[in-house]
């Protein structure tokens, strides 16, 4: 599915923001929020239903607007990290089971530090004493914080507990218990949204950066994880900026049956001038080829998201 008209692409648009911004509110008021398990089951099931109308639009507005979002960088990273572990779900073959205890980890797992986290993006100065402290044991209260809010399923809360304990690290990842492989799965999903995402403090890295820092920083163990990540969005996600061979300056519009080579909309001339209207190219039918990928922080340029989701229709009928 694409988008076909203006409407359809303001009631996506509309719909992604409004997911986001309600995962932002339960986030930053667990305690107070009632049948709070039970709630961010409905934001998984939402986020499933978006998805599974385009998942490529999907991929390209959270990229795209992720570092815009007004609603906080917490809510925001943990709804990116939790559409990526729903697409590695699928490509590694995970249970139902497993991939639902996976993705609303995903959701929650910063649930204690929230508030701070959205500071620490806006923030210059490295974190304090106090903030590392905090940091530290965020897994481990956000567990006991979610079992007290209703978590019942033992997997989910043990995830959260451990997404940043090197321990789950040790081991062969196909013998590892199924905690542990999950688990791993989320540390990955963690950093390279992470990476991909700008702060006050720094820039956020291209994809392709964050990608190759991933995978040199995953053990061999992990290289079943990364490989599937790359499967599952490639080099160059949809959103991402790219500088093509030309010159020219592109986002990345939909992936293709092809690895890395994707469908990309040309938005900017080789000497630097916006188009007055997005062309489609599929790299995959030859040049241009995309030169490197492009951190959003380093590109300026207003585009037109509708202008360009709309050419999924002609990328659509390529494949």
């Amino acid at each position: 599915m694409s988008v076909k008209d203006e409407n359809e692409y303001e009631d996506l648009l509309a719909a992604w923001a409004d997911l986001e911004s309600g995962l932002g509110i339960i986030l930053g008021n667990p305690e107070h929020t009632q049948q709070f398990a039970h709630r961010v089951v409905q934001y998984d099931r939402w986020m499933q239903a978006l998805m599974q109308r385009d998942p490529d639009a999907g991929l390209y507005l959270l990229f795209q607007l992720a570092s815009n979002s007004p609603v906080g960088y917490s809510a925001s990273h943990a709804l990116v990290c939790s559409v990526l572990c729903h697409l590695m779900a699928r490509e590694l073959k995970l249970a139902a089971r497993e991939r639902d205890s996976l993705v609303r980890a995903a959701l929650t797992m910063n649930v204690a530090m929230t508030g701070m986290q959205d500071v620490l993006a806006n923030q210059s100065d490295k974190p304090s004493a106090v903030q590392q402290e905090m940091i530290r044991l965020h897994p481990v209260k956000g567990a006991m914080l979610l079992g007290n809010l209703g978590v019942s399923d033992e997997d989910w809360l043990e995830i959260v507990g451990a997404h940043h304990d090197p321990r789950v690290d040790a081991g062969d990842f196909a013998e590892a218990t199924v905690t542990v492989r999950l688990t791993r799965i989320l540390k990955l999903v963690d950093r390279y949204a992470a990476m991909i995402s700008p702060r006050l403090s720094r820039a956020g890295r291209s994809a392709t950066e964050s990608a190759r820092s991933v995978m040199a920083n995953s053990s061999a163990r992990s290289d079943e994880i990364g490989h599937a990540l790359m499967r599952v969005v490639g080099l160059c996600p949809p959103g991402t900026f790219v500088r093509m061979d030309s010159d020219e300056l592109g986002v990345v519009l939909r992936r293709s049956a092809r690895a890395n080579l994707p469908f990309v909309a040309i938005v900017g001339a080789a000497d630097g001038q916006l188009l007055g209207a997005p062309r489609l190219h599929a790299t995959a039918l030859g040049a241009p080829s995309i030169r490197s990928a492009l951190p959003a922080s380093g590109v300026r340029a207003q585009l037109n998201h509708y202008q360009i989701l709309s050419l999924g229709l002609e990328a659509t009928a390529a494949l």
